[in-house]
């Protein structure tokens, strides 16, 4: 119940949030990885490895990966750090006391972090693709980091090593000073799986869902169709 006021909570604040953080910055389109289960997997394996640390996604089990193409066994191999086992929710050991003290503010709870972000500026995804690549430094935040979506937000950034050191110009354009260990376009790509990620985990059956109601249109084509039919061949004596 605890964990359920929380995550109702951040959903319902984090709209607000997000047009007051970064209403005026132009969203970048966050590329649709969603049929691509590899891209998935990736994703997974970023979140767990740089985002599982500090943030749950308490509303997800470690056994839901298996939807992604996995099995028990990778998923116990590769992705679980903080459980044995394999029912487990996708927790994190940090109190939220300490991590508000270190971070100013407890770190939320990502399960419908997409969801949450999506406003009238743009989807949820493509507010975090944007977010996860305009990280920048800025010496006068206790972290070493801003961010051009999300103004001074406590949040370091956990991709630096990948992405490298962004800086902002005279331009106000933000420029890479320092190179990290992928090229950009390496990194957009990565970003965009973990990005897909994330909107998976707010919605897994969202695929079956988009299925089915293609299924119920055409279904209902075809009554309408059979429908009329039987409308003329019953009434055709009086017409």
């Amino acid at each position: 119940m605890r964990n359920l006021k929380t995550l109702l909570a951040a959903l319902l604040l984090a709209p607000t949030l997000a047009l007051a953080a970064g209403a005026s910055i132009h969203l970048d389109k966050a590329p649709d990885v969603s049929g691509d289960k590899a891209a998935l997997q990736n994703g997974a394996k970023l979140f767990v490895n740089y985002c599982l640390n500090c943030h749950g996604a308490s509303q997800l089990r470690y056994n839901k990966l298996l939807e992604l193409g996995l099995t028990e066994q990778q998923v116990k191999d590769n992705l679980m750090f903080t459980s044995d086992k394999i029912g487990d929710q996708m927790l994190i050991s940090m109190r939220p006391a300490e991590a508000k003290k270190w971070f100013g503010a407890a770190p939320p709870d990502l399960t419908l972090i997409a969801r949450a972000r999506a406003s009238a500026a743009g989807s949820g995804a493509d507010w975090l693709y944007t977010y996860l690549r305009t990280f920048y430094r800025d010496d006068k935040r206790a972290t070493g980091w801003n961010n051009l979506a999300f103004e001074n937000v406590g949040m370091p950034h956990v991709l630096y090593e990948l992405q490298g050191e962004q800086v902002m110009g005279e331009d106000h354009k933000l420029k890479l000073a320092v190179p990290g260990k992928l090229s950009p376009a390496e990194y957009d790509k990565q970003v965009a799986d973990l990005v897909g990620f994330l909107v998976w985990m707010g919605e897994p059956q969202a695929g079956l869902r988009k299925q089915l109601g293609i299924a119920v249109l055409v279904f209902l084509s075809i009554l309408f169709v059979l429908s009329y039919a039987l409308k003329k061949e019953y009434w055709k004596d009086i017409h």
